[in-house]
């Protein structure tokens, strides 16, 4: 039987472990043996007993885990010689498919073929239809969107909705989403259900009908790069320097009325926009909350220190935590190991008990880096 190792995760800020009990349990019934790392899923909330439980061996450390391992579980990249305790990158057996969030990039691919280790990414999965309920970045953004409300109602000072008492009449947050993708859509459906006002802006064309359908207002400047701003695997793209004035110049003017601001412009493979810059920030109101979902990649406000909460001198909080899934670890660990379990359901060859995984496939050709020790991404591929 096929060895299917679950690490536990060391990288900073990461709470998140990519298994949990109900998907080792269904695994196991692919006839695979499973082994968990001790203490892999306590941060999200899942004890070892649990996955005992469900029939998984509970390893005491990563090299018990990995051992005769061919299937490797991760959130994060593993670990490499000098990034940590452990160089959890040489303990993985080669030959082994390792799958996860590896931070794909042409660094990132040779070390994988160097290690002999066939290196799945998830995060380079095509968004297409077929690959919808595998898409580990929606499953994570979409929590990542209703999280970063959570956390703006906690650091307001006022209320979300309405409140009217005898004293008086509180009124409703204004709120502003900056980007309409998977995050941005739950941020706007959360605030609207906490009772917020809430408007919202993007440049991708096909934005202003689902904003508007989540009873959202649409706030943006329109023109012919606009209506182009959308890649085909529904991105947006990089816009002008022109344009990006002219939206600000409409975007500067709702601002400074916003109570909160959501943050979550990302555009693929490059620095995080800047969409709300200084002088923005120093039109808000005293208490008001930006919340950077794009901290990671930067941010979309310019005062955002990544992994802190800043307060300005005119007395707004800027959030700008890094790893928003992780904050909401136990709903974002469920929903990633479902996306990985899909994944090599997906692929499963019942009569080999094993992956099978087909070049030629999409998905396959999106995801894997690295195959036979040899780097096989077009993106990383030499030549």
């Amino acid at each position: 039987m096929m060895r299917l190792a679950v690490l536990k995760e060391r990288r900073a800020d990461e709470a998140r472990v990519a298994a949990v009990p109900e998907t080792v349990r269904k695994l196991i019934g692919l006839g695979l043996t499973v082994a968990v790392e001790a203490g892999a899923g306590l941060p999200a909330g899942f004890p070892d007993a649990a996955y005992a439980e469900a029939g998984a061996e509970v390893a005491p450390d990563a090299a018990a885990a990995l051992a005769g391992a061919g299937i490797v579980l991760k959130v994060r990249a593993p670990l490499a010689a000098g990034e940590g305790e452990v160089d959890e990158l040489s303990l993985i057996p080669r030959g082994a498919l390792l799958i996860g969030t590896l931070g794909a990039d042409k660094e990132a691919a040779g070390r994988y073929a160097e290690a002999g280790v066939d290196a799945a990414a998830m995060e380079m999965l095509p968004r297409i239809t077929r690959a919808q309920s595998m898409d580990v970045l929606s499953s994570q953004a979409n929590l990542a969107g209703y999280r970063a409300v959570v956390e703006a109602a906690g650091a307001f000072d006022r209320g979300f909705p309405m409140l009217m008492t005898a004293a008086g009449t509180i009124p409703a947050a204004n709120v502003m989403v900056m980007g309409a993708g998977v995050a941005g859509l739950q941020a706007i459906a959360t605030a609207r259900r906490l009772g917020g006002r809430v408007s919202a802006t993007d440049v991708r064309p096909a934005a202003k009908e689902e904003i508007k359908s989540l009873g959202a207002s649409f706030v943006g400047y329109e023109d012919e790069e606009s209506r182009a701003a959308q890649t085909a695997g529904g991105y947006a793209k990089p816009m002008s320097a022109e344009f990006l004035a002219k939206q600000g110049e409409v975007v500067a003017a709702a601002i400074g009325k916003m109570d909160i601001v959501v943050c979550t412009a990302l555009v693929q493979g490059r620095r995080a926009p800047i969409l709300v810059t200084e002088a923005m920030v120093a039109s808000m109101k005293p208490g008001s909350v930006i919340v950077d979902i794009a901290s990671d990649a930067g941010g979309n406000c310019a005062l955002t220190k990544p992994g802190e909460m800043v307060v300005t001198g005119n007395g707004v909080k800027v959030l700008g935590f890094r790893n928003w899934p992780a904050r909401i670890p136990a709903a974002a660990s469920s929903l990633y190991a479902r996306n990985l379990l899909t994944f090599l359901t997906t692929f499963w060859d019942k009569d080999a008990s094993a992956p099978k995984l087909p070049a030629e496939d999409d998905l396959v050709r999106g995801v894997m880096l690295t195959r036979g020790g040899q780097v096989v991404h077009a993106n990383f591929a030499a030549g």
